[in-house]
């Protein structure tokens, strides 16, 4: 509940992520060091309360150390974690190192320890999948590929089999089961978004998903009698997979976006 004569007031931390300036985290960052204003005053204290239509600003200062920040894609073989470590398995990141930079890298970006600092997913990616991972050191383009209302579509190729069947699967999975696929089916009793599934040849479907619900594609096979043999993310929007090599990484340069 709020306090008295707080009705309405909203956390600065929470206006300036929903306004797109930065992650609430970044933002807790910023007001301790005297870099946010309200209304041209500074304010330096965690968890100040403003009214939703008082004008924030940002000093010069908080956008050059948002324009150091990376984001880094990696191709991510199977047997390694999205995010933390867990039952043994190591977390992509750990990947992160020279020895891994891909040699194609275009960006212009060289690696230093800072890099690493508050390098997290942006969306996961199960153990056994394959692909395009993105970690990043930024929040507005976490909030971009995994917050609530986000709108970039991720493009996945998938291994199914359906029963005994190995080979020519597009032959014997009934229409109304790739209907289904795109449009009908509900995991843990909430109806999924509209995808776009299709045949790219006899053994591997195309999904184009704008959610990313645990294990999705391969619940959504479950349900339709098809099992995942291997699933690669190929695609996060604007920006593909394309030749970088299984276990290495690159920048996100800074003339992409997703």
């Amino acid at each position: 509940m709020a306090r008295a004569g707080e009705e309405g007031l909203v956390r600065l931390s929470k206006v300036m992520s929903e306004l797109g300036l930065c992650s609430r985290r970044e933002a807790d960052e910023w007001i301790e060091k005297g870099w946010v204003l309200v209304d041209g005053q500074v304010i330096d204290t965690l968890g100040t309360r403003i009214r939703p239509d008082q004008n924030v600003e940002v000093l010069p200062a908080a956008h050059a150390a948002q324009s150091q920040q990376v984001t880094i894609l990696v191709h991510k073989p199977v047997g390694y974690v999205s995010g933390q470590a867990e039952d043994g398995y190591q977390p992509a990141v750990t990947l992160i190192n020279p020895s891994n930079h891909w040699a194609d890298d275009q960006s212009g970006i060289r690696f230093t320890p800072n890099h690493l600092r508050t390098l997290a997913p942006a969306g996961r990616l199960d153990i056994d999948s394959t692909g395009l991972l993105v970690l990043t050191q930024d929040g507005r383009i976490a909030k971009q590929l995994i917050g609530g209302h986000s709108e970039v579509d991720k493009e996945y190729l998938v291994r199914v089999k359906f029963g005994e069947h190995t080979t020519d699967v597009d032959q014997h999975l009934p229409a109304e089961s790739l209907a289904l696929l795109r449009h009908g089916l509900e995991l843990d009793d909430v109806p999924l978004k509209t995808a776009q599934v299709s045949w790219q040849n006899g053994e591997q479907l195309r999904f184009v998903l704008r959610e990313g619900k645990k294990r999705q594609i391969r619940r959504m096979c479950e349900l339709v009698g098809l099992e995942v043999v291997g699933l690669k993310r190929i695609r996060m929007g604007r920006v593909t997979l394309g030749a970088l090599p299984p276990g290495q990484w690159r920048y996100l340069g800074p003339d992409e976006a997703f």
